[in-house]
């Protein structure tokens, strides 16, 4: 399988040098799309086996497989060429995919497949399990270091002062969906949650500055007619980027290998 990397961040230089690597078997990579022509040409000059700096369109072509792994505002450019040639699309930004039933209608049609991996969230083969039966509620509470938002749009926009807290705060609360439009960028984990359960308008959500935190935090509660549960991480920072942890990319490349695998493990 040909692995084309949408952008080489966090996730798509780490997913991309373990290709390069030769780690994950049945895949190579085969080319990136990197606004940065310079930034490109410093990272494909440290592989092994040097790659072409593609269009978006371009990869979508080339690639059998194609990681978007770019800020949310720029989904619709990685999703739509892959979609219409029929390809895979691992999708980083899964908030995204909220209100856009057409790429899944998209997909259908050509025969291409979204895929949504399991990031920075535990648990998801549980949630889809019960999910057959019948889930009575999904919560989900996000609690961040308040340096980690303050770029954020809804706090800059409502001058939600978060510096020199002594005490946790709750930012925003409600269902996936209404979080999602304030917190595109903040929200992946709660996407995938929701999707993989009882949908984002009947997944409730919190977001949370706790100035005790140094690391994001996520914690889901479950009950259903079959089991409950609560489950609860803490995700260490990437190296290259604190605000991505290291098990995203660790997740994309899980993914990649369960792919060839002869034994496959988890739903």
């Amino acid at each position: 399988m040909i692995v084309g990397i949408a952008g080489i961040g966090a996730i798509g230089s780490s997913v991309a040098k373990a290709l390069d690597r030769g780690d994950i078997e049945g895949c190579r990579l085969g080319a990136i799309s990197a606004r940065n022509a310079d930034r490109a040409e410093n990272f494909v000059g440290d592989l092994t086996v040097r790659v072409p700096n593609l269009s978006l369109h371009e990869l979508a072509c080339e690639c059998d497989i194609v990681l978007e792994a770019l800020p949310p505002q720029m989904f619709e450019q990685v999703a739509l060429p892959v979609l219409n040639a029929g390809k895979t699309l691992i999708a980083m930004s899964a908030s995204q995919l909220l209100e856009r039933n057409d790429f899944a209608e998209l997909a259908r049609s050509s025969g291409a497949r979204i895929v949504i991996p399991s990031g920075a969230m535990l648990g998801l083969d549980a949630i889809k399990a019960v999910a057959v039966g019948k889930i009575h509620e999904v919560r989900i509470v996000t609690r961040k270091p308040p340096a980690s938002l303050l770029a954020a749009p809804y706090i800059v926009r409502n001058g939600v002062n978060l510096e020199n807290l002594e005490n946790a705060v709750c930012i925003l609360q409600g269902t996936v969906s209404e979080v999602a439009r304030e917190f595109p960028a903040n929200v992946n984990v709660a996407a995938a949650v929701s999707l993989a359960g009882v949908g984002p308008d009947r997944t409730k959500m919190e977001i949370w500055a706790d100035p005790d935190l140094h690391v994001n935090t996520h914690t889901v509660s479950v009950r259903s007619d079959s089991s409950d549960f609560s489950m609860s991480i803490q995700n260490r920072p990437s190296d290259e980027n604190p605000a991505t942890g290291r098990i995203t990319s660790q997740s994309v490349i899980a993914y990649m290998r369960q792919l060839n695998a002869v034994l496959s493990i988890g739903t």
